[in-house]
């Protein structure tokens, strides 16, 4: 029962990575909550586990989501140079400070900022993006790839709900800052996922079938299914139009922040 569950999580995840460039975690984090809460692990490690275990699985959903999209063009590989190096430190970092907080103020804090970012995409998806803007230098992306490689670490979320707004605000269109943010998605996946593993081992977390905060039966379950929905959500992507795309993507976020902050507050 337990890996059927594994693999409708995995086919909801990839399917939204592909149509959103959010790597799945914003489906797989609230979904891997509710399990691992039923499945009665200690409240103390849920919400760590739930992140640590979203973020490994993104590792895939990114392969197969970012080789849809870079068929069609739509990954800007020198944005993605750039951005990946800080990316890479902060993701790592960004694991080890999530596992200073507790689980409650996790979700505090993922509920407001994902909250935010709804309203500013929402908002966003009645103005035409300026294409004549000019991308900032490479050390300003690096920079910034940093911040978001902390904050995508500690959201478990791969990084599509800050990449995406990030290039947009710099006259990237929707589907190229989407195809661009499946494809950050990988190393944030891969240094979040080791700091998860890292510092969950450090604290001698005691869960079955995990290393570290990553849930390994959860991780294959997961993202077995997510690698072949991940081609699917890309093609509708480029099917619909910029407009709709921010709109869904809102409406995503707005569930998921409501939820989390409803269970903070709890």
């Amino acid at each position: 029962m337990e890996l059927i569950i594994f693999l409708a999580i995995g086919a909801s995840a990839g399917f939204a990575a592909g149509l959103f460039g959010v790597g799945g975690g914003l489906i797989i984090v609230p979904l891997l909550y509710v399990v691992f809460t039923q499945m009665g692990y200690g409240s103390e490690v849920i919400m760590h586990m739930a992140l640590g275990t979203s973020l490994a699985t993104i590792i895939v959903t990114s392969i197969s989501s970012l080789m849809a999209h870079n068929k069609n063009g739509a990954v800007i590989w020198s944005v993605f140079k750039n951005l990946s190096h800080g990316l890479v430190v902060g993701s790592f970092f960004g694991a080890g400070i999530a596992g200073l907080l507790s689980g409650a103020h996790l979700q505090l804090i993922i509920g407001v900022f994902v909250l935010w970012v709804a309203y500013q995409m929402f908002t966003g998806a009645k103005k035409v993006v300026d294409q004549n803007k000019a991308l900032p230098s490479a050390a300003k992306q690096v920079f910034a790839g940093t911040g978001i490689g902390v904050a995508s670490a500690i959201f478990g979320i791969g990084g599509g709900s800050l990449t995406v707004p990030y290039l947009n605000h710099y006259g990237v269109v929707m589907q190229r800052a989407v195809g661009t943010s499946a494809a950050c998605g990988l190393p944030i996946a891969i240094a979040g996922a080791l700091g998860f593993m890292l510092f969950g081992m450090k604290e001698q977390v005691h869960v079955p079938n995990s290393i570290g905060y990553v849930h390994i039966y959860a991780f294959i379950g997961i993202s077995s299914m997510s690698f072949f929905t991940a081609k699917l959500g890309a093609k509708v992507a480029h099917a619909l139009s910029p407009q709709m795309l921010k709109k869904c993507f809102a409406v995503l976020l707005l569930i998921v922040g409501c939820f989390f902050l409803f269970k903070g507050i709890r």
